[in-house]
């Protein structure tokens, strides 16, 4: 299942060039794996409230063509695989259909005291 996320560019987000600056991409597949695990009907606010919170442990970006002010983009997010304790879901922006920029993210659970969890039973379930 692919979760489809929309952002539009405002001028905040770019560069000098007027296009959108390349750390900005990070934010928009952050607010769109937001959307997409409460979308699975979890609460994060409630996660970390019993000491769990989702982490970022690696980023793989490819920057293939520049997203500008006043775009309207879809953040496309896709589970690729997982496990009990690690995530990996693909991300791209696109404008229409013409990918603009494409990550893969690895994500885990982690306790208070950083150390590895499982992920939430919602999550589990939905990858296999």
């Amino acid at each position: 299942m692919t979760h489809r996320f929309p952002i539009r560019v405002y001028y905040e987000d770019t560069d000098l060039a007027g296009i959108v600056y390349y750390a900005n991409y990070l934010k928009f597949i952050e607010r769109a794996r937001s959307e997409w695990v409460r979308e699975l009907g979890i609460d994060q606010v409630e996660m970390k409230a019993e000491g769990l919170v989702f982490a970022v442990r690696r980023v793989e970006a490819d920057y293939l063509l520049p997203a500008k002010f006043d775009d309207q983009l879809i953040v496309e997010t896709t589970m690729d695989e997982g496990s009990g304790v690690r995530l990996v879901v693909r991300q791209e922006v696109k404008r229409a259909d013409v990918s603009l920029f494409v990550a893969i993210v690895t994500i885990v659970c982690i306790q208070a005291n950083g150390a590895v969890a499982r992920l939430p039973a919602a999550i589990r379930r939905s990858v296999h």
